[in-house]
This record gives C-alpha cells, structure tokens and sequence, in this order.
C-alpha cells in the first residue's frame, strides 16, 4: 500500500543550483580534511615504528595520535552531527563534559601504564 503522508525531502526541498555547489563544495572540503588527518596518522605509523625513533619522539607520536583522533572526532560531530550551525552556547554544553571525560579517561590510561610492570618485578 501506497501511503500519500509521506513527502520526500529531496523531490521537495526546491534548493538552487548555487545552494547545490555550496553543499557539494562544503562535503569535498570535510572529505579533504578528514583524509589528509588519516593520512597523516598512517604515514606516521608506517614510516616511523617504535624501534626506529628516540623515546622522547615516541612521546611526541603518542599525544599526536591522540589529538589527531580527538580533532577528527570533534570534526566528524560538528559536520556530520550539525553541531557547527547550533549556537555557541548549546556547542559548549555539549562539547565541555565530553571533552572533560575524554581528558579525564587519557589521565587515568597515561597514569596507569606508568605502572605497569612494577608488580610483576617486585613478585618476581
């Protein structure tokens, strides 16, 4: 059965021809963005393995794995969750406690691992 409640948005949305480019130009641009982001991230991981490089840049690696990652994902909710075009204030009362829980989750993992074979020396 046929229902006639049902519009579809994209046979009625009446957008322009330049409404069109904008849109099309808007998603080339996060598509650009977010594989120049995962570039970077596997080229990282292919050309400089952990053996290969001084403790001090395997820091440096590690943060930026981490803020690449928590870049792209801010990144991905913003555009695809259309968080972008929300007021300033809804952006902040959304953004604040994930961001602080996302901080929070990295403390606990960087403070954890320092300790990570202490036990097991001591036992043995």
């Amino acid at each position: 059965m046929l229902r006639d409640d049902v519009i579809e948005y994209s046979l009625h949305a009446h957008h322009s021809e330049e409404e069109g480019v904008k849109v099309r130009k808007k998603i080339w641009m996060v598509t650009a963005i977010l594989s120049v982001i995962t570039l970077v991230e596997v080229l990282v991981g292919a050309l400089m393995p952990r053996d290969s490089v001084s403790t001090l840049t395997w820091e440096f690696i590690k943060y930026g794995y981490i803020l690449l990652t928590v870049i792209k994902a801010g990144y991905i909710v913003l555009i695809f969750m259309h968080l972008g075009d929300e007021k300033k204030g809804l952006k902040y009362m959304i953004l604040v406690p994930y961001i602080l829980f996302i901080l929070y989750l990295l403390f606990i993992i960087l403070t954890e691992a320092s300790y990570i074979g202490d036990g097991w020396n001591t036992m043995h």
